[in-house]
């Protein structure tokens, strides 16, 4: 199968959707990858550097898209602004196009994909699950403009983020607040503490304060109880009473704070004012904010999307390309979210538009020009609405089956009684060898299966002291006859044991890896 990487026409995109280091990923999934001349060039890919990648380089665009079965792109397809040819008529009939395309809002656009039968997949509609962490494009795309914004914002400061004392003077840290604690938030809450500023961070969500406050910043709070937390992994709309007191929060925190970043934004909805304009008045000249939402109408009062506004001697920064304007880890993160796509899709080998996959069907627009948007929705969530009588029975009979398997302990309390009372015959040395033996198997069954299944592979590498205890209890067995019962456990132990402590280092060691630099 051919993968087409189209140039972006989009004005000012500097992002292409497959660097040099993802054509050889796709190299490796069994996929030839055919790429536009010039397509990376803004990101600092040149041509050779693809075609030493493995990637044939074809010159002209109608040609790519024509023989690609699958064409790979960052911005949805557009009418060219230089050539007025249309993206989607140079897509060939029941093609499949992977890339963001906001179904929601762009319907005239889907429904021309619908009309050439493609195939389409949607980035920005991936589910936001843990299993599809690895294509979460969004995410992606978000922990750089946070970190971005941080970058724009110390451009436009007149001062040092961290405090410094010369000779000449002192010079007091920079005070940020970001408003917003998601990806992007998050993003820019560790940018701007490694830069050395004073950090506070807002949230509607309750959730996110340890996160908040594990990165050093402090966490702000209104007085008002209410629980922002929203379905997709955003926060919901607040009440009115909560937004006002969010208004004046900000007002109040004002007149002390530097940089104010933004990132209050739930796609296809306009984004909500949050620093109003007393809030603006209320800074200091010289004092920026960064409006991570001023696409979507922006969570400042003046923000204007793509330009610096000076209002109240105060500047307010409205670029929605964050992304773009960091091209190379952008296109290399978002082409690794496409490969991840591609690589749970089967490969080139046994490629597949999987309906039955929940992340495939979270991320499916169309399938050969059948409308697959929006995926259905799970009848039962996870977050049991307690609200509801019949959602409270079926999470009763959810937890059912647990309670019953917390019968387990004193099953192996009966049946370590049964065997004493069954080998009891005055013997102390039997009774104590029986009691140790059963209270091994109760603690032993407490303290794996009460373990959740995530946390068993640290576990294990734990459970190498155990091992070496058995190990040492196996081996004075052994000098015994070689066709007694006590040496044959012996040996057994001495197996078992090992094998285990040889997987705890093995595992132990994968584990440090992940964390290596």
């Amino acid at each position: 199968m051919k993968i087409g990487v189209p140039r972006e026409v989009w004005p000012g995109e500097c992002r292409v959707a497959a660097s040099p280091a993802n054509v050889k990923r796709l190299g490796k999934l069994g996929f030839s990858v055919l790429v536009e001349s010039g397509a990376g060039t803004a990101a600092s890919f040149e041509d050779e550097i693809y075609r030493q990648a493995g990637a044939e380089v074809v010159e002209e665009t109608a040609a790519l898209w024509q023989q690609s079965d699958i064409v790979i792109k960052v911005r949805a397809p557009m009418e060219n602004p230089k050539t007025g040819i249309d993206e989607v008529d140079l897509l060939r009939e029941g093609g499949t196009l992977i890339s963001f395309i906001w179904p929601g809002e762009e319907v005239d656009l889907v429904q021309k994909l619908a009309a050439r039968k493609a195939t389409v997949l949607a980035m920005d509609c991936v589910p936001r699950i843990s299993r599809a962490q690895k294509l979460d494009a969004l995410s992606s795309m978000a922990n750089i403009a946070g970190y971005r914004a941080v970058l724009e914002a110390a451009h436009h400061f007149g001062s040092f983020f961290t405090g410094q004392m010369t000779a000449a003077g002192k010079v007091p840290p920079a005070k940020v607040m970001v408003v917003g604690a998601g990806v992007a938030g998050l993003s820019a809450i560790g940018a701007a503490r490694g830069l050395g500023a004073i950090v506070r961070a807002f949230d509607t969500r309750p959730a996110v304060e340890e996160q908040v406050q594990s990165m050093g910043a402090e966490f702000l709070t209104v007085r008002i109880e209410e629980d922002g937390t929203g379905s997709g992994g955003y926060a919901k709309q607040m009440s009115q009473a909560f937004i006002d007191a969010e208004h004046a929060l900000f007002e109040e925190q004002a007149p002390d704070i530097d940089i104010i970043i933004t990132t209050a934004l739930i796609p296809g909805r306009p984004a909500p004012l949050l620093i109003t304009e007393q809030a603006v008045k209320n800074m200091k000249a010289g004092s920026v904010i960064v409006d991570l939402a001023a696409e979507r109408g922006g969570n400042t009062a003046g923000a204007v999307a793509d330009q610096v506004v000076l209002s109240h001697g105060v500047k307010i920064i409205g670029y929605t390309d964050l992304p773009s304007r960091m091209p190379k880890v952008s296109s290399n993160l978002y082409g690794n979210n496409i490969c991840h796509l591609l690589d749970d899709m089967g490969g080139a080998e046994n490629y597949k538009v999987d309906e039955e996959d929940e992340v495939v069907r979270g991320a499916l627009v169309l399938n050969g020009g059948a409308m697959k948007w929006p995926a259905p929705v799970k009848k039962l969530t996870e977050q049991t609405k307690a609200s509801d009588p019949a959602q409270q029975e079926l999470a009763a009979a959810a937890v059912a089956p647990a309670v019953e398997k917390d019968r387990g302990p004193l099953a192996l309390l009966l049946i370590g009684l049964a065997l004493i009372a069954v080998g009891w015959s005055g013997d102390t040395g039997f009774l104590h060898q029986v009691t140790v033996f059963v209270l091994s198997c109760f603690i032993g069954y407490q303290v794996i299966w009460n373990v959740s299944a995530s946390l068993h592979t640290p576990l294990m590498s734990v459970t190498n002291a155990i091992s070496g205890i058995i190990i040492v209890g196996g081996m004075l067995q052994l000098g015994g006859p070689l066709d007694s019962p006590a040496t044959i456990l012996g040996v057994i132990a001495v197996f078992f044991a090992t094998i285990n402590i040889a997987g705890g280092f093995l595992v132990t060691q994968r584990m440090l890896k992940m964390f290596q630099r």
